[in-house]
């Protein structure tokens, strides 16, 4: 069965696991929400509640070599320990990184607005009817347009600049398995010279 976006989000928001892996979770359990629940406790998935509200966790900076791009990123863990490691430090390198170099403009699709989801999803709508698309086919194709577009815009659901076979998100669950710890990418700020922009 089709699971939505918004089950997807309410998944997320209610175990903090990574959206993929709550994707999956809904359609292997047909979109029953406790069912998709157990199945990520049986995975071993990390349970939590909402963000990281923890008060550790480091702001990382990148400038580009000509002075024109510039990022602050701020990302939290659970304890200092971690904070102050050599492979959380290079994580919130890479992240800096890769916001600078991929242009996300959202963290995670659940903090796109929804106005802008409905415009791109009229789009593509609009689209696959001009191309003379079975009706019964068009959700399809438009949940699979969006999740390429996701992938542009969020930042968890890029590409990773520095290893192109993983995303930041996978990246980060890596990092937070070895660790031990919840591991968040809170929020962003990018700016831009050239189009005197700033996203977050």
């Amino acid at each position: 069965m089709a699971i939505t976006t918004e089950e997807v989000k309410k998944l997320r928001q209610e175990t903090g696991v990574g959206i993929m892996d709550c994707k999956r979770a809904l359609q292997e359990a047909d979109g029953d929400m406790e069912k998709a629940k157990q199945a990520l406790r049986e995975q071993g998935m990390e349970m939590s509640e909402g963000k990281l509200k923890s008060g550790e966790g480091r702001v990382g900076s990148y400038i580009h070599h000509d002075g024109k791009v510039g990022v602050l990123v701020e990302v939290k863990c659970q304890t200092d320990f971690t904070a102050n490691s050599d492979e959380f430090k290079e994580f919130v390198n890479s992240v800096a990184l890769q916001i600078a170099a991929a242009a996300p403009q959202y963290v995670s699709r659940e903090d796109v607005p929804e106005d802008v989801i409905e415009e791109e999803k009229e789009i593509y709508r609009n689209q696959a009817e001009q191309e003379g698309k079975p009706e019964h086919v068009i959700e399809d194709i438009v949940e699979g347009k969006m999740d390429k577009y996701y992938g542009e815009i969020c930042l968890m659901e890029q590409e990773s600049v520095k290893d192109t076979d993983k995303t930041i998100e996978e990246l980060m669950g890596e990092l937070s398995a070895k660790v031990n710890e919840e591991i968040v990418i809170s929020r962003f700020a990018r700016f831009d010279v050239s189009d005197d922009s700033e996203e977050e």
